[in-house]
């Protein structure tokens, strides 16, 4: 559940899984929109979301994947002369998060918003890739 991932160590990070259709666009290409609304150098979550399940992750499927994933971090250090702490995992395997999590953003929108301008993640994520 949300309350185990969050309160307690189950090993589990809160993230989004994404479908695509590879001769639509390529694994690097998602993994440039990611880097761009994440913040690679945060060690302890995201934004105001602090803790290990809201350390950023990004997975792989195989070795092309891997690779692919290794390179653009290391291009990113290069760039930025800072560490990417941002962790790749083998995808194992989603566990769809709980009916009231799916959709968020649309079903609590002022919240949503609300909660995007206090944690100021705009203007993180502009300070850093901009």
């Amino acid at each position: 559940t949300y309350k185990d991932v969050i309160y307690k160590d189950t090993g589990h990070v809160e993230v989004v899984e994404i479908t695509y259709d590879s001769s639509l666009v390529t694994y690097q290409d998602l993994l440039k929109v990611f880097w761009k609304n994440i913040d690679p150098f945060d060690k302890y979550g995201q934004f105001c979301d602090k803790g290990k399940s809201y350390r950023s992750v990004v997975f792989y499927q195989n070795k092309k994947q891997k690779k692919i994933i290794d390179k653009s971090m290391k291009d990113i250090e290069k760039n930025f002369n800072s560490e990417v702490v941002t962790l790749v995992w083998n995808f194992k395997i989603f566990y769809p998060a709980e009916e009231y999590h799916q959709d968020y953003y649309q079903k609590n929108f002022l919240r949503y918003l609300a909660y995007k301008k206090s944690c100021q993640r705009e203007e993180v994520l502009k300070k850093i890739w901009n």
